[in-house]
């Protein structure tokens, strides 16, 4: 499931940029950008300014969750930051904020359920809206199951939001129980449900390759064993008809050059996988022998890995 052809979206660099613009202010900082305490009652009054809370104030483009955030006393953070910026999380149904430790005062809604997070990695720096991108990603993987927090850490680094050196030093500075993820990360998961059929390959024992070019097809998912196409694919990436015959005829091209695709649907990969395993090790079974010395693929993104 690639998303390699997405440019009338905003790319994931575009949004983050625009989440950590000055949107949020103090009194002081509206001050020495020259207005006085009268201006700013004015720019409340006209709407031009909302008070969000005590020496807090904010543009009214700013985001719901941002301003629900620095309203409770803290910033946005961990999933619902990087849910903002368009890293892939699986599940984000709390607003997530961090919370200076020693901060009081903290204004908690009864209407949005809200998980508070007091570890903080590093200093504090200037922005009073959003958390830095490295300690909403160290948040990410307090919040979500092992798996959940790779399929995170796989997005957060196809989408260049940090980079290797930069994750190994965020795990270093993490509790030595999640250590292990770090070395199951790949930045070649171009979506989540690539992650975590990734994980199911490993947990098979197959050989694959990721991300593979092949002439008259393009890129592909994986292939397993040099023969079979496993294509990942979601309602947001496959949905239409037009995507349907794009999808079809790719298969038949590549199904020209010997192999045969599987499309398991990314509801069926996020959430109980048995059955999509269990259907892969028959397909295997049944086929397998037939293209012991089938077609190999031309091109790979990767090196080819054996598990």
């Amino acid at each position: 499931m690639s998303e390699r052809n997405d440019g009338e979206k905003r790319t994931v660099a575009q949004r983050a940029r625009d989440l950590y613009m000055p949107t949020v202010f103090s009194r002081a900082q509206l001050i020495r950008s020259g207005l006085s305490g009268r201006r700013i009652s004015s720019a409340v009054a006209r709407g031009d300014l909302v008070r969000i809370r005590r020496d807090r104030y904010a543009l009214p483009s700013t985001p719901q969750d941002v301003i629900s955030a620095v309203r409770i006393g803290g910033r946005v953070s961990c999933l619902t930051l990087l849910v903002s910026v368009g890293v892939f999380v699986h599940h984000c149904r709390r607003l997530h904020v961090l919370v200076t430790p020693g901060s009081s005062r903290l204004r908690l809604s009864k209407e949005t359920e809200s998980v508070l997070h007091w570890r903080v990695r590093s200093s504090v720096d200037r922005c009073l809206h959003a958390a830095p991108i490295a300690e909403a990603v160290a948040h990410s993987v307090y919040c979500q199951t092992p798996r959940d927090a790779l399929a995170t850490l796989d997005s957060v680094l196809h989408h260049a939001v940090m980079t290797y050196e930069e994750l190994a030093d965020l795990f270093a500075s993490l509790p030595a129980r999640f250590r292990a993820l770090l070395a199951l990360v790949d930045a070649s998961a171009a979506s989540g449900p690539e992650t975590y059929m990734r994980l199911i390959l490993k947990a098979m024992g197959v050989s694959y390759e990721t991300q593979v070019y092949l002439e008259g097809v393009g890129y592909v998912d994986f292939v397993v064993d040099g023969w079979l196409i496993i294509e990942c694919d979601s309602k947001e990436f496959h949905e239409g008809w037009e995507k349907q015959v794009q999808d079809r005829a790719r298969d038949i091209a590549a199904a020209r050059l010997g192999y045969v695709t599987v499309r398991p649907l990314a509801k069926e990969l996020l959430g109980d996988h048995t059955a999509v395993r269990e259907a892969l090790e028959q397909i295997i079974e049944v086929m397998g022998a037939r293209f012991t010395d089938g077609p190999r693929s031309r091109f790979s993104m990767n090196d080819r890995r054996t598990v």
